[in-house]
């Protein structure tokens, strides 16, 4: 019998992949330069040399049957080491290797964290806006993925609404910040206020709550913005990480799981990974990639472009009479439609060649992500296109 789980998943598509393949094939009919294709958050900038210099000397240099080989269950000692040096020193924790498992993507690394905390028939919170494929990740764990509301006039967390979804069967929340897809990450004030929230909340429950921390936007921060390190915050955090968007390497599918050393169990958290590894088949990273990256770790991409076409969009969309939130970070910006329903307005939009995704996915009706990891020219390109939709439309003149 054909799994009904996973059939039934085949009705439920990613809408952001479904408007990427829509971008595809418009492309192909008018040229894909003249398709203006905000859907997808895949990095645009080439990886940094440094990163390609890794991987050649690593080729040339190191064994190929022992590079190429399979890695211990608990991923590679050096650089688990590496990372967990590189986290102390630039946000003044005091992890040992013992701390670090090294994974594929911040995917890789929800998909332990979910289940070194949580068991079949519990609970797991998070946040709107939030990335769609958390519900997968959580239901795959055999848990429940509860949402609080989001707070839409600063997408900062709402503590209120959390006394209504956290209860005795609550094993962890899972943020992410800088946030997909609102751009905005969550301040000092906002984590210490969540870590204090959560510390009673463990104490009233008779349990330790976890915090999961999805961290793969953490180098992409603008303006000079600080992006608080939430482990800073409270204990029993678990670090999600992936370099997919620092390095621009998303199809190499590295990153890492860190346990704080304060977190419960933290000796345990890496142990218990290599078994989840075991029952899931998710184990062994690339060990190539995993040596490529601990060479890295002081290095990204030139980011500078998602700033540049961060503050040209916001200005444009400004212009335009949008409402919306300056992202801090990331390369998403999520506007509030012109209308309620974030859907048809992002359906009226195709017929301008203009390719945004509604909000609904995100749990955020009324708003519409714009993935600006673009060339800078096709986003000036864009606001033709962008003013005769609107216009046209809903009959806004640009201020």
């Amino acid at each position: 019998m054909i799994a009904p789980h996973y059939r039934a998943m085949l009705g439920a598509k990613s809408v952001i992949r479904e408007i990427s393949e829509w971008s595809t094939a418009r492309g192909k009919e008018i040229g894909y330069d003249n398709v203006f294709d905000y859907s997808l958050g895949n990095p645009s900038v080439p990886c940094p040399d440094a990163f390609t210099a890794a991987c050649k000397d690593l080729l040339d240099t190191v064994d190929p049957v022992t590079l190429h080989g399979y890695t211990p269950t608990l991923t590679l000692p050096e650089v688990r080491a590496a990372v967990a040096e590189s986290l102390n020193r630039r946000f003044g924790m005091d992890y040992t290797a013992a701390h670090i498992f090294m994974t594929s993507g911040a995917a890789g690394a929800l998909a332990h964290a979910l289940r070194c905390v949580a068991v079949p028939g519990q609970n797991i919170v998070t946040f709107a806006p939030f990335f769609p494929e958390y519900k997968p990740y959580v239901e795959g764990a055999g848990l429940t993925l509860r949402v609080a509301p989001p707070r839409v006039e600063d997408f900062q967390i709402d503590l209120e609404a959390l006394n209504a979804l956290v209860d005795e069967n609550t094993a962890a929340l899972l943020i992410n910040s800088p946030n997909n897809p609102s751009g905005v990450a969550y301040s000092a004030g906002t984590l210490a206020r969540l870590a204090a929230w959560l510390a009673a909340a463990s104490q009233r429950f008779g349990h330790h709550i976890f915090l999961i921390s999805d961290e793969p936007y953490r180098e992409i921060a603008f303006g000079g913005t600080e992006i608080p390190y939430p482990a800073k915050f409270y204990d029993d955090t678990l670090t999600c990480y992936s370099f997919s968007k620092s390095l621009s390497v998303p199809g190499e599918r590295i990153g890492y799981l860190a346990a704080n050393p304060r977190c419960e169990g933290a000796d345990l958290i890496v142990p218990i990974c290599g078994q989840i590894s075991r029952g899931t088949g998710h184990n062994c990273p690339s060990g190539l990639f995993q040596r490529a990256v601990a060479a890295c770790l002081d290095q990204t991409s030139d980011l500078t472009v998602y700033q540049t076409n961060m503050e040209l969009l916001y200005a444009e969309l400004k212009r335009l009479g949008f409402t919306v939130n300056k992202p801090d970070g990331t390369f998403y910006i999520f506007p509030k439609a012109l209308e309620p329903d974030a859907k048809e307005f992002c359906r009226k939009a195709m017929a301008y060649d203009l390719a945004l995704v509604p909000g609904d996915t995100f749990g955020c009706p009324g708003y519409f992500r714009m993935a600006y990891c673009i060339g800078t020219e096709k986003v000036r390109r864009s606001f033709a296109a962008l003013e005769r939709f609107v216009k046209a439309e809903y009959g806004v003149e640009p201020r």
